[in-house]
């Protein structure tokens, strides 16, 4: 079977692209994308895999994701493969023209769950009667597009719920893959980690705020942005803001964020609702334990008490004192973390895929 993957951009490197990025090195097959950041991906340590332009695209919303879907939506590879697999939530116009299989790391947020807080949070009110008109447009489109699919998998439970929610599908569940014999264990250096793209919905300012209140504790955010307005507005707030004991490395090759990860504390991470989190899964694989938000996705990772704490309120105060409870306990959870992370290797996750589009292939 002849497989190639679309996805809406690779230009800025986070999660859902590493997923991307292993799929296409698993399985052989090719990336169609729009912007794509060459050197960003050799230094994650997949220079052999083949990435396609379909065409470059602005930076900014809406142009940004607008272009993209409709790029996607005219590109025509059903003659050159039997099947393609969508990973990128505007990049599903491409199901459109193919045998698809969507891997799905959300609906389109700011279209479906996300709606009322972009709105209300990230655009300007004058903009609002504007963005309202284009969600309504987008929703009606972004509903056909989806159901011209072939098959739907989620990457977590929390997805698959607002998948039947929004878009009246079910899909089958395969967490998203990590490559667990790349992270290891070392003693700690003193400081705590936080991995996620710097936007909105990471909530950063509740970790300052915890820092803060902790000046003898230190914590290193490896925070990337896109270069678009929605993101540097608020990466220039979290930056012009940073206490002492903060420090931001915009971006990082990957043999530094797996020394990163293995010489912390712990973890943290702040994100609303996340749909999954695949990066309290590469601190367990680092034997480190995470504090996370009982929200979204982590609630599905996490084993409280076990392999980290999990916020039943985000704030300040709340991150502060779980700080202060992890520290002491973060080393007895080396052996059930590493044991936990075993379970999203990416060979599982790879042989779920292919028991999918087998299903596929039998169907047509």
């Amino acid at each position: 079977m002849k497989i190639a993957i679309f996805h809406n951009y690779m230009d800025n490197i986070g999660g859902a692209e590493m997923v991307v990025l292993t799929l296409a090195r698993e399985l052989h097959a090719p990336v169609y994308t729009t912007n794509i950041n060459q050197d960003m991906i050799r230094a994650m340590g997949f220079s052999d895999v083949t990435l396609h332009s379909i065409g470059t695209i602005p930076i900014n919303a809406p142009l940004r994701q607008q272009l993209a879907s409709l790029r996607f939506r005219f590109l025509n590879l059903r003659d050159r493969y039997d099947c393609v697999i969508i990973a990128g939530d505007w990049a599903i116009s491409g199901a459109v023209n193919h045998n698809a299989l969507w891997y799905v790391h959300s609906p389109i947020r700011e279209l479906w769950d996300s709606y009322r807080y972009v709105r209300n949070e990230m655009v300007p009110w004058y903009k609002r009667p504007f963005f309202d008109l284009w969600v309504r447009v987008n929703r009606r489109m972004n509903r056909s597009h989806v159901h011209q699919a072939k098959a739907y998998v989620c990457n977590s439970e929390n997805t698959r719920a607002r998948l039947k929610n929004f878009l009246e599908v079910d899909g089958e569940v395969i967490h998203p893959p990590v490559d667990t014999g790349a992270y290891h264990y070392r003693p700690h250096e003193g400081y705590w980690l936080s991995v996620n793209r710097l936007i909105n919905h990471k909530r950063i300012e509740v970790q300052l705020e915890a820092f803060k209140n902790l000046p003898h504790e230190r914590l290193v955010i490896v925070g990337s942005y896109e270069q678009s307005n929605t993101f540097t507005s608020y990466a220039e707030s979290i930056l012009n803001n940073l206490p002492p004991n903060v420090t931001v490395i915009s971006w990082v090759p990957r043999e530094q964020l797996l020394l990163l990860y293995g010489g912390c504390i712990g973890c943290i991470t702040t994100a609303r609702d996340e749909d999954f989190g695949m990066t309290a899964v590469e601190a367990m694989a680092s034997g480190k334990p995470v504090i996370a938000p009982n929200e979204g996705g982590y609630r599905e990772s996490i084993v409280p008490g076990e392999t980290g704490w999990l916020l039943d309120s985000v704030s300040g105060d709340a991150l502060t004192h779980a700080i202060i409870h992890a520290k002491s306990r973060a080393s007895g959870c080396r052996k059930a973390c590493e044991a936990r992370a075993q379970q999203y290797d990416t060979k599982h996750f790879i042989a779920a895929i292919k028991e999918q589009l087998a299903h596929i292939a039998h169907r047509t």
